[in-house]
Order: structure tokens, then C-alpha cells, then sequence
């Protein structure tokens, strides 16, 4: 009720103010001279009696809860995506709105001086207008450290509001995106399997999934991940220019899915099909499919676009390596992710 009274009474001052600025900007009717009403002398509510103690408490509040919001900006800055203390964060964010929700308390009930006038309320009277005003300028007698409240309150704020804005870098790269283009693969490296061993290209089978890495490479490296199958060489319609790109049938492509970099782990084998024509590479998380005879083409889901191919080889002993780069850059593209024009 109290938040209610004063959303009221600074509305009313507001319009009170902007009232009377039009009227003494209109022009007197003649014969007729525009006189206002003079403030109500003295003030309406009672003088309060400072409460230093109450102000240092409020600021030291404040200070609490910027030092909070503060931790959350430095732990989410400090630590990797993959290694995020959610605890920790919910334990800043909440701890600076605490801190927060205590400060405005101990205004409303230490610094804030309160009364209850019951009257009826005119329509329209400047005078009365003005004493609302009055009121609430009355009530705010008993603060008298006002600078160190609004440094304090700017510091709190400003804070939380550095807390609020930074999960947004979490999008991505906003302006310099080459680290997003850089992958380990280069003509002639070797894909491995997850034990660290070398690929043969005459044991990879149809209709199994095979997940590889490039060798030397930090496994954890989205770009160094990948998804190998192997189809029938008559079935595949890669897209133009990549013809060469699949010996023997084996195919690969990059395991992150383009819609939000969730693993590709599953592999549909069709086992009707009239319903399911065709082989397909599914992610688990919003079931995006691609179609790896057809360059990773999308068939479903809500990926934008198609999972980029890495070009292959045999080489002298059997083992498959890469012929070049991926045809696209690996992972979801966001706004500032996007490849720029060539």
C-alpha cells in the first residue's frame, strides 16, 4: 500500500507541475488577472529526525550488493562454458538482489517519514496539488547524507546492471569471428578414433557411425570433432566441386549440429522405406536431420543449414586423412557468427 501511495503521490505532483507550467504559459483573458495560491506555509508531515546510523546501514547494503553482482560479472569471465558454476552464479545474482531488497527496506522504514491524512481528495486544486508535493519532499527529512546515498545506489545499480548485460556475450563474437574459422584439419592429417588410433579406410562399413578426431588435436576442440560413414558410391549426390571429396564412399562430416551445437549421435538406418528413403544423421537435442549422400543437406528439423563436409583421402598406408578444410564453418550461426561476404 505505502508503494501504491507514493506511485500515486509523484504522479500527481508531476501532473500538478506540468499543469500549472501551462497555465502561466496561457495569456490572461482581459479583465481578468490569473493569481495562483501560495504553498501551504510549514510542512505537512512532521520534520523526522535524522538516522545516520540508517544511511551508512543503506550504503553499506548497497556496496554489498554491487560486490555480489560484481562476483557474478568476474565468475562468469573467469571460468569456461563447459566448467560454469551455475551455483555460484545463482548465489551472486541473489545475493546482490538480497542485499538490494533490504536496502529499499530500510528506507522505507528508517529514512522515510510516513502519515496518514484521511480527507477527500478535490478534483482539480492547486493548492492542494502543492501540498502533496510538499509531502513528499517532507518525507524525505530525515536523510542528510544524500550524495553518499546516490553513490551508493549508482554503484549498486550500475553493477547489477553489468550483471544483467554480460550473459549476453555468451551470442557469440561480435565483431572479430577468425578464431571461429581456425580448425586443426590441413591436407594429410590423420583422422583417429577416440582411443588415439589411426582410421583404415577398408574398415569403416556401411550403416555404422563412427566418431573421429583429428590426430594431435585437443579432442575437446569442436572443430576437430567428426562424424565418418561410409554409403554405396552410387548413392551420393554431393553438391558440385566435391566429387573427390568422398573415396570409396567414406564420408565426414563436422559432429556439431548448425543449430545450437548440441553432437550429432545418431544414425538413422532405414528400415522402411517408403517413409525413411534414405540414411540420415540425426542430433539428439531438436532432432535436426541431415542427409550425408547429399552433402549434409538439412531433411528436418530447425538447423539452418547443412552440417559442413570435411574433404578425404587415403593415403599410402591405408589410413584415411584430410584433402583440405571443411566446406563451411563449423557450428550454429548466430548473428555476429555469420561467415562475412566474400
Amino acid at each position: 500500500m505505502k508503494v501504491k501511495r507514493w506511485l500515486i503521490a509523484l504522479g500527481t505532483l508531476a501532473y500538478g507541475r506540468l499543469r500549472r507550467k501551462r497555465i502561466e504559459r496561457q495569456p490572461e483573458p482581459p479583465g481578468r488577472e490569473y493569481v495562483s495560491e501560495p504553498p501551504a506555509p510549514g510542512h505537512v508531515v512532521p520534520q523526522g529526525e535524522p538516522s545516520p546510523f540508517a544511511e551508512y546501514l543503506v550504503a553499506l547494503l548497497l556496496l554489498v550488493a554491487a560486490i555480489f553482482a560484481a562476483g557474478f560479472i568476474v565468475t562468469y569471465a573467469v571460468y569456461s562454458p563447459q566448467e560454469m558454476p551455475n551455483q555460484l552464479l545463482g548465489v551472486c545474482i541473489g545475493g546482490a538482489l538480497v542485499f538490494l531488497a533490504v536496502a529499499l527496506a530500510v528506507v522505507a522504514h528508517r529514512l522515510v517519514v510516513t502519515e496518514e491524512l484521511e480527507d477527500d481528495y478535490p478534483e482539480e486544486h492547486p493548492q492542494e496539488q502543492e501540498q502533496i508535493a510538499q509531502l513528499v519532499r517532507d518525507s524525505g527529512s530525515r536523510i542528510t547524507r544524500r550524495k553518499l546515498l546516490i553513490g551508493a545506489a549508482g554503484t549498486a545499480g550500475g553493477a547489477l546492471a553489468l550483471a544483467g548485460l554480460t550473459p549476453v556475450l555468451s551470442l557469440g563474437p561480435l565483431w572479430d569471428t577468425k578464431a571461429l574459422e581456425t580448425t586443426p584439419w590441413r591436407r594429410g592429417r590423420r583422422l583417429v578414433d577416440v582411443d588415439g588410433r589411426p582410421m583404415i579406410a577398408s574398415e569403416i562399413e556401411e550403416e555404422t557411425f563412427y566418431a573421429a578426431f583429428a590426430q594431435g588435436a585437443p579432442t575437446e576442440e569442436i572443430a576437430a570433432l567428426l562424424v565418418v560413414v561410409r554409403l554405396a558410391p552410387g548413392q551420393l549426390r554431393l553438391p558440385a566441386g566435391r566429387e573427390s571429396w568422398a573415396p570409396q564412399g567414406i564420408l565426414a562430416y563436422s559432429r556439431i549440429c548448425t543449430h545450437a551445437g548440441c553432437a550429432i549421435e545418431l544414425y538413422r538406418k532405414p528400415k522402411f522405406v517408403v517413409t525413411e528413403p534414405r540414411p540420415a544423421l540425426v542430433c539428439p537435442c531438436h532432432y535436426s536431420t541431415f542427409d550425408p549422400a547429399r552433402g549434409a543437406a538439412v531433411l528436418y528439423g530447425p538447423a539452418g543449414r547443412p552440417l559442413p563436409q570435411l574433404p578425404l583421402m587415403i593415403d599410402a598406408e591405408g589410413h584415411l586423412a584430410a584433402a583440405g578444410d571443411f566446406s563451411g564453418r563449423v557450428g550454429p550461426g548466430w548473428w555476429g557468427v555469420r561467415a562475412r561476404p566474400s
